[in-house]
């Protein structure tokens, strides 16, 4: 691939060689972006063009991964990556009524998000709306089943927002959740998993805690867990046969608390999610991939915002732990030793 910029009058060509075509990506003589807004634009483009086609492996990729992990530990300034967020006078500090959306992701985890969406069902909020958002792959029969399902239940205040990603693309989560962050018309955004419930009392006393908030990044103080689960747990076994609305026995979750915006549990300024997406500014982490990814990007993500996150005082957040996840997608010894390292981090961090 070439790209021939000229810069006096902002024009860029892209040459895709495997297509043989010449691709216009902008030409805007009047308008001077930033350098940040041409990249972002540029790859944005480019994605659209390539339908997702997975890079060929570089010897360089190991690298780049580990620099990453790297910086975002503090090693060095997020403000090489991602120069300026949107100031304190940028951020509505939204009142009332607020507009939520959660942002899910599912992949051969059908036997979890039944039970994300029908904690909705169960306990769906009074005083704000919620768009729930699930990016899922056509492959994935028994999620395409409930989808369907559920997106023919009318919930108040509750809006189901279903967006099908090919495989490759969802495999590498910030993928989705960039593009969710970019086109959200929503007050707030919470980036969470599909092992996440919303139990009664979650949505409502978020709405209330976030009242006039501009934040960059918040997170619930605290959430309710399950022990790591083994994979014939019967919680992991629900009936997708015969689909209905089911809830879960609160006895087997115990109170955990947190001091951080960790993957499950970031909510974002809708201000800031729509002018900075979510790590859109390290390409790497918006590389299709053939496989699952482990989502170092949630790191980085906080490091990009300067922000661990605040703490709000939010109750009803659940979270079903498990040993083996659905989304692994290598063979079994590369299942057995990751679902190992989780039963270890699980006797560590308690």
């Amino acid at each position: 691939m070439a790209i021939l910029c000229c810069s006096h009058h902002v024009a860029c060509y892209v040459f895709i060689q495997s297509l043989g075509c010449l691709v216009w990506i902008f030409d805007t003589p009047e308008i001077t972006l930033p350098f940040s807004d041409k990249i972002a634009l540029f790859y944005t483009k480019q994605t659209e063009v390539d339908q997702y086609q997975v890079p060929e492996p570089r010897w360089s990729d190991g690298l780049q991964g580990r620099f990453l992990r790297l910086a975002a530990s503090g090693l060095l300034p997020a403000r090489w990556f991602l120069p300026a967020l949107p100031a304190l006078e940028q951020r509505a500090a939204r009142t009332g009524h607020l507009q939520l959306e959660i942002v899910s992701h599912c992949w051969q985890y059908a036997h979890m998000l039944v039970y994300q969406l029908s904690s909705l069902v169960l306990s769906p909020p009074q005083n704000c709306t919620v768009t729930m958002t699930v990016y899922f792959g056509s492959e994935d029969a028994k999620t395409v089943v409930l989808l369907e399902h559920f997106g023919a239940l009318q919930v108040p205040n509750v809006v189901w927002n279903w967006q099908c990603l090919p495989r490759q693309a969802l495999f590498r989560r910030a993928i989705g959740r960039n593009l969710a962050a970019r086109h959200s018309k929503a007050d707030w955004v919470w980036f969470t998993d599909c092992d996440v419930l919303f139990r009664k009392g979650c949505l409502d006393g978020l709405a209330d805690a976030l009242q006039g908030r501009r934040d960059v990044l918040v997170f619930p103080v605290r959430e309710f867990c399950t022990g790591l689960l083994p994979h014939d747990a019967p919680i992991l076994q629900p009936e997708l046969d015969n689909l209905s609305v089911l809830d879960v026995d609160e006895h087997l979750f115990s109170v955990f608390p947190r001091d951080r915006a960790t993957g499950p549990l970031q909510i974002t300024h809708g201000d800031v999610a729509r002018a900075v997406g979510y790590c859109e500014s390290l390409p790497y982490y918006q590389r299709p991939s053939t496989t699952w990814c482990k989502a170092y990007e949630d790191r980085a993500f906080r490091w990009l915002l300067r922000s661990q996150g605040v703490a709000l005082d939010v109750s009803g957040v659940f979270r079903i732990r498990h040993v083996a996840k659905g989304r692994y997608t290598g063979g079994k010894l590369n299942t057995g030793l990751r679902s190992s390292l989780r039963k270890l981090m699980a006797r560590i961090q308690g």
